[in-house]
């Protein structure tokens, strides 16, 4: 079974962005991170820390995606005008002298 870097990436970044999941891999994620079980163990120097400096480091990206979309969705949903139709006022010109 061959699983790359990129293919954990690419299911951690479409569970976290399905709104059914994503408060569930946000606390799995911080769980993990508070958790002695690990992939690569803190007590081991270097690789203990940086696993959890990776999965941190993707969590805080893509939960800053998250809060940007949603912002600019709340502003264009305020900055658009209402859904009424404009309504076209014919008048027929004359002159004045």
């Amino acid at each position: 079974m061959n699983i790359s870097v990129q293919a954990i990436y690419n299911w951690y970044r479409n569970a976290i962005r399905n709104p059914r999941y994503r408060w569930w891999m946000v606390l799995g994620t911080l769980v993990y991170l508070i958790s002695p079980i690990d992939i690569a163990p803190d007590f081991i120097p270097i690789v203990g820390q940086l696993d959890d400096i990776m999965i941190l480091t993707l969590l805080i990206s893509e939960v800053s995606q998250l809060l940007l979309d949603y912002m600019k969705q709340r502003q264009n949903k305020t900055a658009t005008p209402s859904t009424k139709e404009e309504q076209t006022i014919e008048v027929e010109a004359v002159s004045v002298k």
